[in-house]
């Protein structure tokens, strides 16, 4: 909830944002008053194969009430020389229950404005309710058009077709040739062609990251439509013709999906992390892949808002709780399906990228990830014969790979731990990298690759004496102690008294006090004994916690970086080398829990505590992605990240905070 007092002015009424997504990887999103502070905000971000290929079509709806002869511009822009118009003093409160909704207040004038989006469709639904009015009034639209790839920005030098068909209370417009279509149905309105550019919209936080932040937008025309008191306008934006849809059962329908996330969860903070969780799980459109024909229904997750697609790292790390821990089983067993055939020389893609280009498969940590997210699969649903019968068999291939050789030099060694990485490249979710400049290498043995590679080798263990393979599984066994024992003999670090980071292809132990050696305690299978747990934790503790996650180097350490932001070239340098990490707070919880019981209880509900107030800063109604390693830790990044509200949610859920 945010009152009058956030749109005292226009620095206040843009700190924070919101966003709609649509179940398909597109979204509706800006600041809170509406002024467009990002080149990803926007009303209708459509996703044109889902989940890639996102294009902004309709990147504002500009409104004006006029009564009796005087107007009242509703929304606000930043053109670089003035903030005009000034919409956000009408604001009087904003509200993130189900939808975003805010209340403006002018003369005797209240209306309520309610966003959301069509979940399977690329449909925005903008609902504006009368609460109060004296006498009828005029309220015209004037819709601001992008029609751009989602990462670029547009200019009026673009050819914009201004061909309009407008019947019915429906415009319709095919910006340029094999772009899709816009539908804007407005009830009951007339429509003035105009045929325009707006110049030099100016974005606050691309400026600030070191992007161009300048944009040009089209409009085609005026939409105008007289209301009264207790009137409701159901406005909708989209690619599909809206001829005959009955906007009021649209609505409703959407009402009832999002209240049906809840699964009668009374907890407030997860109430809000249900909702938030179900931004992230998309349909994954794939015609075919290794000649599978594997159909389109599958689905995804987006590891985050506004730019990633789906990394195989971060759906993995998400899908116990975004999926499991909210009852989504059948939506865990498509995404387990999409991975699993897209294996590739033992190895899941890294990420899937846009415009139907092939998958990279540049990391080490994502297969293995897959084996977490199919124990916790197992775990949730005892649906062994789809393990068995579908997954099996590509474990199997993975870990044959994994034993023998395959991409950059990722290989069991001789000591059973698991070696990776070539000269330039960055396989670990520490993978910042700046032309050839790997800002955090950690090539050799990684930490949280052993603890990975461990848990990997007992779930497969586990897996085949389920499947009757009572050799093999011995076999596996046996090498899953190798690796326990020569993992503790070469990662303890005495004088330090936590683990090493990472060992080094020349053997060099780095004792960067990092986050990463909590996996050897979080996960299924730990790998080091509770004293040595405790002592971790400590240290942990003592330097990296901070109340919205973990810092990802000690600020003791002459590289630590306390504050992200500026150009790329900064903001890479400093990724993770001291920003915090709010999905880290998910696995300190669990090692915590798991290592000191219930004595460990009130400290993780105090954790708890302290992050909730994050839900009502940045983005409402989600998790950031990083913050400033200082206080008072600013949100950073991605607005709303996978991870982050997946492992806050699990935890809460799991050890029931």
């Amino acid at each position: 909830m945010k009152d009058k007092e956030a749109f005292a002015n226009y620095t206040s009424s843009t700190q924070n944002e919101w966003l709609e997504t649509n179940g398909l990887g597109g979204w509706s999103g800006s600041s809170l008053c509406g002024c467009n502070t990002r080149r990803y905000h926007g009303l209708l971000m459509a996703a044109i194969k889902p989940p890639a290929e996102r294009m902004l079509l309709v990147s504002k709806l500009d409104e004006t009430i006029i009564l009796d002869g005087k107007r009242f511009e509703l929304s606000t822009n930043n053109y670089g020389t003035a903030i005009a118009p000034e919409g956000f003093e009408f604001i009087s409160s904003f509200n993130r229950l189900l939808f975003p909704e805010w209340i403006y207040d002018l003369e005797n004038i209240r209306i309520s404005k309610t966003i959301t989006m069509l979940n399977g469709e690329n449909t925005t639904l903008i609902r504006y309710k009368v609460l109060k009015s004296p006498m009828y009034f005029s309220m015209e639209f004037l819709p601001l058009i992008a029609a751009r790839g989602y990462h670029s920005l547009q200019n009026a030098s673009a050819n914009i077709y201004w061909d309009v068909i407008f019947q019915n209370g429906i415009f319709r417009n095919q910006p340029f040739a094999g772009a899709p279509e816009i539908f804007i149905s407005i009830p009951g309105s007339t429509y003035q062609s105009r045929n325009q550019w707006f110049y030099h919209f100016n974005y606050d936080i691309d400026q600030y990251r070191g992007q161009e932040f300048e944009e040009d937008l089209f409009n085609h025309g005026i939409f105008t439509v007289q209301l009264k008191e207790g009137d409701v306008l159901d406005i909708l934006l989209s690619t599909e013709n809206p001829s005959g849809r009955n906007t009021n059962a649209l609505f409703e329908g959407e009402t009832e999906r999002k209240k049906g996330l809840q699964h009668n969860v009374q907890n407030p903070l997860l109430q809000q992390l249900n909702q938030a969780a179900d931004q992230f799980i998309v349909i994954r459109e794939l015609t075919d892949l290794n000649g599978t024909g594997i159909p389109a229904t599958l689905k995804t997750i987006i590891a985050g808002y506004h730019w990633f697609t789906d990394w195989s790292r971060d759906t993995m790390i998400s899908l116990p709780g975004l999926c499991l821990n909210t009852g989504r089983f059948e939506d865990a067993k498509k995404i387990l399906s999409v991975f699993a055939k897209s294996v590739s020389m033992g190895m899941l893609p890294n990420r899937f990228q846009d415009n139907n280009e092939p998958p990279e498969y540049n990391n080490v940590d994502g297969t293995l990830w897959f084996f977490i997210a199919i124990h916790f699969y197992l775990q949730a649903t005892d649906d062994s014969k789809f393990i068995l019968d579908e997954i099996l068999p590509v474990l199997k291939d993975i870990m044959d790979w994994h034993f023998k050789g395959t991409r950059y030099n990722i290989h069991m060694d001789h000591d059973g731990l698991l070696f990776a990485g070539e000269k330039g490249q960055q396989l670990t979710w520490m993978d910042a990298r700046i032309g050839d400049w790997v800002v955090t290498p950690r090539m050799g043995k990684p930490v949280e690759i052993q603890a990975l590679w461990y848990n990997a080798l007992k779930i497969f263990e586990v897996l085949l004496l389920q499947n009757g393979e009572a050799a093999a599984a011995n076999k596996m066994h046996q090498q899953a102690e190798e690796t326990k024992v020569n993992f503790n003999s070469k990662f303890w670090y005495k004088d330090g008294r936590y683990l090493f980071d990472n060992i080094d292809e020349n053997g060099i132990h780095d004792a960067s006090l990092r986050p990463n050696q909590v996996f050897a305690i979080s996960l299924p299978y730990t790998l080091i004994e509770k004293e040595k747990a405790v002592a971790v934790l400590k240290a942990m503790t003592s330097k990296l916690y901070v109340p919205v996650g973990l810092r990802s180097l000690s600020p003791d350490d002459p590289r630590y970086i306390g504050h992200y932001g500026g150009n790329a070239f900064k903001r890479d340098s400093s990724y993770h080398e001291g920003t915090v990490w709010s999905w880290l707070l998910g696995p300190y919880l669990e090692a915590g829990m798991k290592t000191e019981g219930e004595s460990f209880r009130p400290f993780a509900k105090s954790i708890i505590q302290r992050f909730a107030y994050h839900l009502n800063e940045g983005c409402i109604g989600t998790v950031s992605e990083i913050f400033d390693g200082d206080a008072p830790h600013h949100p950073r990044g991605c607005v709303a990240q996978a991870w982050g509200v997946s492992e806050i949610l699990r935890v809460v859920k799991s050890f029931n905070l």
